[in-house]
């Protein structure tokens, strides 16, 4: 049997990326590992509430956005208040699908990463 441990996602500017995750998510930082040679910077992101982590990593030698493709796949999260999360990430500008008939949107990481935003039910 098997078990969820953690997700991740590499970005290109961890400090935006750690901003935009604490802002819109409520994550906060659990662990960090950097390189002895300062090559790469993994850190992982907790809600507080589950052992789920999400993995930032950057590297360094990879300051651009990452190629997502089509964007087919994303990470997933609900909220007890869909509306006032829904008010946050508009305010915040980083909605980028909604799809109301079920009950769900979209926002999007400085790298373009997708999370889905789902209430609890």
């Amino acid at each position: 049997m098997f078990s969820f441990n953690h997700f991740n996602f590499n970005v290109s500017d961890l400090d935006k990326s750690l901003a935009f995750y604490r802002e819109a998510l409520g994550l906060t930082e659990v662990r960090r590992t950097t390189a002895e040679d300062g090559s790469f910077t993994i850190v992982f992101l907790g809600d507080g509430k589950t052992d789920f982590r999400l993995e930032l990593t950057a590297l360094r030698d990879h300051p651009q956005k990452y190629d997502l493709g089509e964007c087919e796949f994303h990470l997933a999260v609900t909220t007890p208040d869909y509306d006032a999360a829904h008010e946050t990430h508009k305010a915040m500008g980083c909605v980028c699908y909604e799809n109301p008939a079920m009950g769900i949107y979209f926002i999007s990481d400085p790298d373009g990463y997708w999370i889905e935003i789902v209430p609890e039910r």
